[in-house]
């Protein structure tokens, strides 16, 4: 017995010494990483040409049959190269040809297969997920949380967006993932106490920029956020448990075998691989089939100025009006519209638009009972056979679309809601649009009737509040490097109005430029914006200004990062149709004066230019471009925009 008490001693000691260790490369090799079963306990390490960006991080699932985190050994690591073509009109590039290395690797525990970590490697990303076998004939589990961890290199610094605790804000509605962004602070909190929303950005010093968040995320599971463990070890963290008013659980119940969402991991030496990634579509496929052929385009929006008294019959009529003269493809009509128009005049508007060329999207309130949201039309959305029977009016009265608001946190229960919402609507032909909600998770390509998500303080708040109409700058330069990399943003901006008001001499009032407006129309992407444009401006703004807006399209097919830094400044460049847009907007003190390469248009073409002067005066004149470079000079809250066929 003493002779099997010490053999088996000796096992351990040699199996904690000789951990094993696999080694993956990305296509072109500039990626790799090591993954490893030290102690028992599975860990990867991510580098870029040679350069630590992630030290040892622990990997694992913890199940209420199982621990997958710790007495684990690594077998093997099957590697084969793996490619996708796909086309997709509604994210920042519409042809995606991807091409990776995966690399599925597998663990034992007690002697037997208990879980594979699939990684995916391109030469700007690193994917990974779990396959959780059966565990001796038990076929449902349930996850209790995720070992999953990013430990960064000491003086990363950090870009990222407090999670809000539950059940506070207006009507116990949070947490609404629309919080600022603390930029450039030292890694070891942990937001306001509760971690971190999707995505994540991190600076390795000045060797990079990570970017983390998640990907293909449904009913099956749960949406996550980042958790600071301790000075540079952040985790997957779990929904807090008092979201959705306290009911349900915060784990996630499966079928066995299951395959969880995947991790993913952005990272370069520039901040280019961050803006351009399409990796949350990259790693997932539709979940059905569209149920029509799906057009998007741009519209207009009454209740950014107006409010809630804006959503009454002549004032919608009015703006369907609007809507026709700027050749828009849709109105959005907001909360309270059930009981300030009616569904009998709703089915009038909606017939009026129709002889416009206009469409409908609609507001509905998601609740229920996860909070105290007063907006009606509530009750139509959370259940199966109210909602059937309101998106059937819907499909007879020829509406394009709804806006699903005040959503109740991540548990999976409230994952299979928007589910439920994506799936019925492709049923009757309707697109969504999901507003004080969670972080869209690859849904773009998972359900091809999904339009976009707020997820951001977006523009309602420059309504609210003059601290947000002084930050508006900053946060413009914050959301193309962070909230917008990974899909679609339901912002709602670029008014031309002075001030927030419908008689655009009150209220709180716009510090940036009218060329500002149109630059974040490029900017923030998605593929049916409804902009904060009245009425008034077919008088009260610069006629080059009005035109821009009736001509920027929505749907892109190519994105280009040209220079910036979260929260100071930002020039991108996206093509659509053959014509290249390059914007910029400003957010520091001092101008941005510099000269920039525009390789994508050919030399000495001829470009539209909108620049602003030092008082922010806009001015649009045809210019010239020489040697292929641009002079660019953005005042604070000013911009520039060019546009001009591509080469």
């Amino acid at each position: 017995m003493k002779r099997l008490l010490l053999f088996s001693l000796m096992a351990c000691v040699l199996q904690m010494v000789h951990a094993t260790e696999k080694t993956i490369q990305s296509p072109q090799g500039n990626i790799v990483v090591q993954v490893s079963d030290e102690n028992g306990s599975p860990a990867y390490k991510v580098q870029l040409n040679g350069v630590e960006f992630l030290k040892s991080s622990p990997l694992g699932v913890k199940l209420n049959c199982a621990d997958l985190t710790k007495g684990l050994s690594l077998t093997d690591c099957q590697v084969k190269t793996v490619s996708d073509e796909y086309d997709l009109k509604t994210i920042k590039q519409s042809h995606v040809v991807y091409n990776a290395t995966e690399a599925v690797c597998s663990f034992d525990k007690d002697g037997k297969k208990a879980m594979d970590v699939v990684f995916r490697l391109t030469e700007r990303d690193v994917a990974f997920k779990y396959h959780i076998y059966p565990k001796r004939g038990t076929l449902a589990a349930v996850v209790e949380g995720e070992a999953s961890g990013f430990v960064f290199p000491e003086n990363t610094t950090t870009f990222l967006c407090p999670q809000s605790k539950p059940m506070g804000g207006f009507a116990r509605t949070s947490p609404s993932y629309e919080t600022s962004y603390s930029l450039d602070e030292p890694m070891g909190k942990n937001g306001w106490g509760e971690g971190y929303s999707f995505p994540c950005l991190f600076k390795n010093a000045d060797k990079g920029w990570i970017l983390v968040s998640e990907t293909g995320t449904d009913g099956a599971y749960v949406a996550c956020r980042l958790l600071n463990e301790n000075a540079n070890a952040y985790k997957i963290g779990f929904p807090q448990a008092g979201e959705m008013n306290g009911a349900g659980t915060t784990t996630a119940a499966v079928s066995l075998p299951f395959d969880t969402p995947w991790r993913t991991i952005t990272i370069g030496t520039t901040l280019a691989p961050i803006v351009e990634t399409t990796v949350a579509n990259d790693l997932v496929k539709p979940k059905y089939a569209p149920s029509k052929d799906y057009t998007y385009g741009k519209g207009t929006w009454s209740w950014i100025i107006g409010m809630d008294s804006s959503c009454n019959f002549d004032e919608q009529k009015r703006y369907i009006d609007f809507a026709a003269a700027m050749g828009y493809r849709s109105v959005l009509i907001d909360a309270l519209w059930d009981q300030q128009i009616g569904y009998d005049r709703m089915e009038q508007l909606a017939e009026y638009g129709r002889s416009k060329g206009v469409g409908i999207f609609l507001w509905y309130n998601s609740n229920g009972q996860w909070n105290d949201a007063p907006q009606s039309p509530r009750d139509k959305m959370d259940k199966s056979a109210p909602r059937r029977k309101e998106m059937a009016w819907m499909q007879k009265n020829g509406i394009l679309g709804i806006k699903v608001d005040f959503f109740g946190g991540d548990k999976q229960q409230m994952m299979q809601l928007y589910e439920d919402i994506l799936t019925d609507a492709n049923d009757f032909g309707i697109q969504v649009i999901f507003h004080g909600c969670t972080l869209p998770r690859g849904w773009e390509r998972m359900y091809p009737n999904y339009v976009a998500s707020e997820a951001v303080l977006a523009s309602e708040n420059l309504h609210f509040g003059q601290g947000a109409c002084d930050a508006e700058a900053t946060n413009a330069a914050i959301h193309p490097f962070i909230r917008n990399t990974v899909g679609s943003m339901d912002f709602g901006g670029s008014t031309l109005n002075k001030r927030y008001n419908a008689d655009n001499k009150s209220g709180t009032y716009r510090r940036t430029s009218d060329v500002f407006a149109l630059a974040t129309a490029v900017l923030f992407q998605s593929s049916v914006q409804h902009f904060a444009l009245a009425p008034n401006n077919l008088e009260d703004a610069p006629q080059w200004a009005v035109q821009f807006m009736k001509d920027v399209p929505v749907n892109w097919d190519e994105v280009k990062f040209i220079d910036g830094y979260p929260g100071k400044y930002i020039i991108m460049a996206r093509k659509s149709a053959g014509k290249w847009y390059v914007a910029g907007v400003n957010a520091q003190d001092q101008a941005v004066k510099q000269k920039i390469s525009l390789p994508m248009f050919a030399k000495n073409v001829q470009l539209t230019a909108y620049t602003d002067d030092k008082d922010l005066n806009g001015a649009c004149n045809t210019i010239k471009l020489k040697k292929g470079e641009f002079a660019v000079e953005m005042p604070k809250n000013g911009a520039f925009l060019l546009v001009g066929q591509a080469e």
